[in-house]
């Protein structure tokens, strides 16, 4: 006889169905796990036999053979505890066969028999929903799971004896509840920064039309603190943007308490992250910072720093949203739409430029720094600024009247003029204006004629790529929906190209 159970394998956040085939049967005694099972799957032989034991049960002297159908795909991860355990439990009759019909299971176990958390339930929970499937899952992950939906049969057990006991009917487990955040915590103010008002109206652009900024300035200037305050100026996640979050989360193992948030992310890397913590993958592929940043921001201080392979890494995911992490056997993709944010000093010393410095390394010092960063990269940075030092009559001033509250309030207004104008144009999911394509972006920031002019001779100037014209466009576009207008014109053009120029220069020193 043989017992189906069915359980997932994780290919990025998508949960791929997995027959789990428990077979005990007459011959020579084993216990085989095969199906292209990774160290923890087999390893899985021993948590099960110590469980079985520790819950008063032994397991026959029999064959004992399972099967993780289909046999091509990877099986990675301790998840696959529960589920075998289960299997042989109802090939032995300790709990009735059809307890586990139509049921999805995942879950690690313990040698004492008590079910421990895994990574991924949520994304299990909404694949087994949308195949009729209800849950088993450990009662950490129980309110988790709940946010898949109020319809989905949901059991999450402590252990073996009390699964066993529910499916008796001598123990009636309630369905798990969704984790609830506590009260939102209070972010960094804008009004904490004084003076630096240019870095502030491009920190209110780069906030209204998802841009990617990048700040050069000496150390001190301010440049994390204004960093630190963006998350506040960004709008809620959408339902549907919440979801994603979460799922990524799941998955990485980072969704404490099942508790969702309508936060936007905000990652905030070392610069000493390698490849695979930046961008994902490693010998069992996890998501990395650009993942978790997915609709929210990837904050990289001292950017200069961090090694050129890792920051090349980020051109494509920059341009196509999502990150796709290659293996022999198998290809996994994340979304990673995030808003990148950057900060460096002009130099190694950090003080090329101020007013009575002089370095002994000359121009130098500057030109090899900012070489560190490659030309390509560079270009996909819709805004560059240059962050002057606060000076003590700066810190003298009283604190600015507008603050976060202000600021945030004409991002949103400006957020849903651009999401209107998506919507009717039949691109819901389009909400900013960073993420149009070209030839759309061409149609609805059209400049005028005198802008046109201005366009045209600073393209010629700068030498402006085609990816940097179109940058130029759509912070134009975001500068006119901040001010409320349907049209783009020349001061708006102006604007976005006084952000560019700098990215000029720093193309022609990496060139």
């Amino acid at each position: 006889m043989v017992i189906f159970v069915s359980t997932v394998a994780f290919e990025g956040i998508e949960a791929k169905p997995v027959d789990v085939q428990v077979q005990v049967a007459n011959g020579t005694v084993g216990f085989q796990v095969v199906g292209l099972a990774d160290k923890a799957v087999t390893e899985a032989r021993e948590r099960v036999r110590s469980a079985l034991v520790a819950t008063g049960l032994a397991l026959p002297p029999k064959r004992i053979t399972v099967n993780l159908a289909p046999a091509d795909l990877p099986k990675e991860g301790s998840h696959y505890d529960l589920p075998i355990a289960l299997g042989l439990m109802a090939a032995i009759d300790a709990i009735p066969a059809d307890a586990l019909a139509g049921m999805t299971v995942l879950g690690e176990l313990a040698l004492d028999g008590s079910i421990t958390a895994v990574s991924g339930v949520l994304p299990a929970a909404i694949a087994a929903n949308a195949r009729g499937h209800g849950l088993i899952c450990p009662a950490a992950n129980g309110p988790e799971a709940a946010w898949a939906g109020g319809d989905i049969d949901i059991l999450a057990p402590s252990s073996l004896v009390q699964f066993a006991n529910h499916v008796r009917g001598t123990q009636v487990m309630s369905r798990p509840v969704p984790g609830l955040p506590a009260e939102r915590s209070a972010v960094p103010d804008l009004s904490d920064v004084k003076g630096q008002e240019t870095a502030k109206r491009a920190l209110e652009i780069a906030a209204a039309g998802s841009h990617n900024f990048l700040m050069v300035g000496p150390a001190g200037a301010g440049k994390s603190m204004l960093a630190a305050r963006l998350p506040g100026l960004l709008p809620p996640l959408t339902p549907a943007e919440m979801l994603e979050v979460a799922m990524i989360r799941s998955v990485a193992g980072d969704l404490d308490g099942g508790i969702l948030t309508d936060r936007r992310p905000f990652r905030a890397p070392h610069h000493s992250a390698s490849m695979a913590a930046l961008v994902g993958g490693g010998t069992r592929p996890k998501p990395g910072e650009i993942a978790l940043a997915h609709n929210g921001v990837l904050f990289l201080d001292e950017l200069p720093e961090f090694q050129p392979q890792v920051l090349d890494a980020l051109r494509q995911p920059l341009e196509a949203g999502q990150v796709a992490v290659a293996r022999a056997n198998h290809r996994i993709t994340y979304p990673a739409r995030f808003q990148l944010i950057a900060a460096m000093n002009p130099c190694k010393c950090g003080h090329a430029g101020e007013p009575g410095h002089t370095c002994l390394r000359g121009a130098r010092c500057a030109s090899d720094y900012q070489a560190r960063l490659s030309g390509p990269f560079v270009d996909r940075i819709d805004l560059h600024l240059e962050v002057p030092a606060v000076t003590a009559s700066d810190l003298l001033l009283p604190a600015p009247r507008e603050g976060t509250r202000e600021v945030a309030a004409r991002v949103a207004a400006a957020r849903a003029m651009q999401a209107a104008r998506f919507k009717a144009k039949g691109l819901p999911g389009v909400l900013t204006n960073a993420a149009a394509g070209a030839s759309l972006i061409e149609e609805i920031a059209a400049p005028d004629t005198d802008g046109l002019r201005l366009l045209r001779d600073a393209a010629e100037r700068m030498r402006l790529s085609a990816r940097g014209y179109h940058r130029v466009l759509k912070v134009a576009r975001t500068i006119a929906d901040l001010a409320g207008e349907e049209k783009v014109g020349r001061v708006h053009l102006a604007e976005a190209l006084s952000y560019r120029a700098m990215a000029d220069r720093m193309v022609r020193v990496a060139a």
